[in-house]
This record gives C-alpha cells, structure tokens and sequence, in this order.
C-alpha cells in the first residue's frame, strides 16, 4: 500500500462504511487480547441495524494499514445481536493479517470457540459480500484498492468441505441449502 496517512485511510475507511450503512458507526476496542500487534490505529465499527441490513454489522478499520503487499483487505462480519465477541473475532482476525499469514478471498480461519454462544460455527470463511456487492467491497483511496470482505461464520465440517471441493462449491452449497448465515444455532450444511 502507497504510504497514507493514518488518519486519512481511516477517516476515509469509517466515511465509506457510514455512507453505506447510512449511519454512524461506533468505535470499539478489544480492551485485551492480541491488539498489541495490531496498527497502533485500529479499532472495529459497530453498526446497529439499518437500512440496509437489520442486524448488526462490526467492521474492522486498519486491519491493512501499511501494507505493502496486495493483501489489501478489511473484514466485516454480520450477528443477529450486539456481540462484543465479534469485536474479538476482528481483532484477533487482523492480529494474524498483520502477524502470521496474510488474509485474502476465500481463505478461512479457525475461529478457536464457537461465533456466537452455543453456536456449531466455529471457523470463518473470506467470502466475497454476495449481498452487498462491490458499493461495499471496493475502498479506493489515492489510487489503492482495498477489499473490503466478509468474514461468514462456517462449521469445521464446512471448512473441510471448502478445503476437499474448492471455494466454488463451498459456495455454491451455500446457495443450494439457502444458507441462514445470521443463526448461530444452523446445522452444518454437509451431509
């Protein structure tokens, strides 16, 4: 990523997710855990329902600050209530972007506990935001693109799936089953 300001790239990140969302977003810090590793500067938006989406939509801003690769990426993840687990779930996504491997598209993560309680997701997929399409996903600024993806909470099962049968069918799975991403409670989706 060409060097920008700090306070540029993250006015003009939480500018695009609001005029998205069509609200103001609330910044949230995970008070412990891995932030030490993160950008000084991060933090994850919280969004209530909206217009566009009648749950909650957390964002994370920063997770590809000073970058200079092509992992030029921001998560968001969907939960049908207020979930400071969620803010967790960035920030610790965004500790291993930074940290570990890169993340892009179609990856997935071991989440390490389930997305929400009592819930059989307990690993995410980096999906393409099928319902919002690119007004969301594409961020440009100052000639950069970065991606803004969705993090959707998958079984192990699913993830094994992904991993024997590609992304494609992965989701195309998804699709067939028509996929309730917001119940924490679903079944897995492989027979």
């Amino acid at each position: 990523m060409k060097q920008q300001t700090t306070s540029t790239f993250r006015t003009s990140l939480r500018k695009h997710y609001e005029n998205y969302f069509g609200i103001e977003g609330i910044p949230r810090l995970l008070e412990k855990g891995p932030k030490e590793k993160l950008h000084p500067d991060f933090y994850v938006l919280e969004f209530k329902p909206n217009v566009r989406h009648p749950y909650w939509t957390y964002c994370t801003v920063g997770m590809s600050l000073d970058r200079l690769d092509d992992h030029l990426i921001e998560l968001f993840v969907f939960s049908p209530q207020q979930d400071e687990a969620q803010v967790e779930l960035l920030t610790v996504c965004a500790s291993y972007h930074r940290n570990g491997s890169p993340l892009n598209i179609h990856h997935t993560i071991n989440i390490g506990r389930p997305w929400l309680r009592d819930s059989k997701c307990d690993h995410g997929f980096i999906s393409l935001p099928y319902m919002d399409g690119e007004e969301l996903e594409i961020f440009e600024l100052n000639g950069q693109t970065i991606h803004c993806y969705w993090l959707l909470p998958i079984t192990e099962r699913e993830r094994d799936y992904k991993i024997e049968n590609g992304c494609e069918a992965l989701e195309q799975l998804f699709e067939d089953k028509q996929l309730d991403y917001l119940d924490p409670f679903r079944e897995c989706l492989v027979s």
